[in-house]
């Protein structure tokens, strides 16, 4: 297992997985020391790694490193919809619902989403309430709004749903 901690505007960024690719993503954590994966390598978390600083210093919109999320068949189907939210844009926890095949399902989807062990690369934080407000994020809803202002994502405000 390798594992390696970032340092971000939002907190150190702890990111670890193997060959196979990323498994967790955790933020605000500096658990443990770096193993495995050097900066320059070409790991997974490395590529991980390299790929979320650019995206916090405003020079990447997306991600392309191989993933692989313990989860139910549910929580993974939640997650792939969520990659599919554009850079941006926000979405609410009924519209992913649907995208997902259930419409009656927020409170599922919300509890998948939660889950989600990959956030900003599987962008959990682009998931709003129906009215526009934050709500949610496994890091702390000032987190979620200093992602969505990196993205420029007006926050206090009603933003545009995708």
């Amino acid at each position: 297992m390798d594992r390696m901690t970032i340092d971000t505007p939002v907190g150190p960024i702890l990111i670890e997985g193997d060959e196979s690719g990323v498994s967790l993503i955790e933020i605000g954590t500096s658990e443990g020391s770096t193993t495995g994966a050097q900066p320059g390598s070409s790991t997974p978390v490395a590529r991980a790694a390299r790929q979320l600083q650019a995206y916090f210093a405003g020079e990447r919109c997306d991600f392309s490193v191989p993933l692989s999320p313990k989860g139910t068949e549910f929580q993974r189907r939640v997650w792939h919809e969520l990659e599919r939210i554009p850079y941006g844009r926000t979405i609410s926890y009924g519209e992913l619902a649907k995208r997902v095949g259930n419409p009656n399902a927020s409170r599922a989807v919300g509890a998948a989403n939660g889950a989600n062990p990959l956030p900003i690369v599987v962008p959990c934080h682009r998931v709003i309430g129906a009215n526009g407000t934050l709500t949610g994020f496994g890091a702390g809803i000032d987190v979620k709004a200093k992602l969505l202002e990196i993205e420029g994502v007006p926050v206090g405000t009603q933003p545009e749903l995708f």
